[in-house]
């Protein structure tokens, strides 16, 4: 396991670059994101560890990043002033870059892996926004009309873009469509129902009366093998698999077992079916989906307990490995794309960035059947 230090610096997203195997991006918050400034590391893997190429400071914090797909040294990252910055490290100090149409905090930026000269942010004021690089102004305004934490084009369609947000809906968004009243949203599936919670059992029992059972929704990622599925996840500490073509039917597979909200999920780049997650709990988890394109049954032969102990039909995910090693919120994750398959980087608000290998903490091999 490789370590970095973000001294006075709170984690909040890395990504690994998508062109270089030894090259890491984090963007950074001072005092936790509440108040202060923000940085962006340039971080290269090396046999001496982990060095930093170049660090760029912001007036406020950096919440996410993502690495151009145009260009092998641009970065775009997401301010909690509601601006948008490009950077280059070719250059030093200032962005070559800069957009501020959002009216509050963007938490989530992400680049079109399929047309590489788009991306997309989303903002708490309830809106997701597409960008060029090269304009100056926003392309298209998306409006979600709710605190939206998490924004990301699907890696099989230049025009399919998805986000989850504070009032628990996934929403699908083709821009092929005409925008007309419904600004080009095509499906708005509810990812949280406590009246109905397969694994809760009935709300009374674990919810105070009259009181709302959680439901924001922090984090979303399409999965990199199947066109039809997403996972998301939130402040309720389960992970949901939903299949896009039966948005009524449940999800497709849930995995429970983090004590605290999920902050991020990532599906593999290698395995159809391996997700990896980071959670308030300090903890990252892999888990397998199973086998969530094929039959109705779940990892094991499908259903199992809920925390009440009661048989559940609802197919259930298996968490195959852990780390534990960050000591507070774990708020960012990322698999690298080359070489050994299984490598994978972590930061959070202990002010460090984790270099490590899946492998070394999983209940089993990588490479078993897919």
């Amino acid at each position: 396991m490789l370590e970095y230090r973000t001294q006075g610096f709170n984690g909040y997203s890395v990504k690994y670059s998508p062109f270089f195997d030894n090259r890491i991006a984090v963007a950074a918050a001072a005092n936790f994101g509440l108040v202060g400034n923000g940085r962006l590391y340039i971080l290269s893997l090396t046999g001496q560890g982990i060095v930093a190429e170049k660090c760029f400071d912001t007036q406020d914090s950096l919440y996410d990043l993502s690495w151009s797909e145009l260009h092998e040294n641009q970065v775009v990252v997401a301010a909690g002033d509601g601006s948008i910055k490009l950077f280059d490290i070719g250059l030093n100090e200032f962005p070559v870059q800069s957009w501020q149409e959002h009216k509050r905090e963007v938490f989530a930026v992400h680049w079109n892996l399929v047309a590489k000269d788009t991306f997309c942010s989303s903002s708490w004021d309830g809106c997701i926004k597409i960008w060029s690089p090269h304009r100056s102004e926003s392309l298209v305004t998306l409006p979600t009309h709710s605190c939206t934490y998490s924004a990301s084009f699907s890696p099989h369609s230049p025009s399919l873009l998805s986000s989850v947000s504070s009032d628990s809906q996934l929403r699908i968004f083709d821009l092929r469509t005409p925008a007309s009243a419904s600004n080009h949203l095509t499906l708005s599936i509810p990812l949280h129902n406590g009246a109905s919670n397969p694994l809760l059992g009935h709300p009374s029992r674990i919810t105070p009366a009259g009181a709302t059972p959680p439901a924001e929704s922090l984090t979303h990622d399409w999965n990199k093998y199947s066109s039809f599925h997403v996972a998301a996840a939130g402040v309720d500490r389960l992970i949901r698999v939903v299949d896009t073509r039966a948005p009524h039917q449940g999800p497709a597979a849930i995995m429970a077992g983090h004590e605290y909200a999920v902050r991020r999920v990532a599906w593999s780049p290698h395995q159809s079916d391996m997700l990896l997650s980071a959670s308030y709990d300090m903890t990252c988890r892999i888990w397998t989906a199973g086998n969530i394109d094929g039959s109705a049954t779940g990892v094991g032969g499908g259903g199992g307990s809920n925390l009440m102990g009661h048989k559940s039909m609802m197919p259930m995910g298996m968490e195959v490995g852990r780390m534990g090693r960050h000591t507070e919120f774990v708020t960012g994750v990322d698999w690298c794309l080359f070489g050994a398959e299984g490598w994978c980087a972590s930061t959070g608000w202990d002010e460090r960035l984790l270099v490590w290998d899946a492998k070394a903490v999983m209940k089993r091999p990588m490479g078993m059947e897919r």
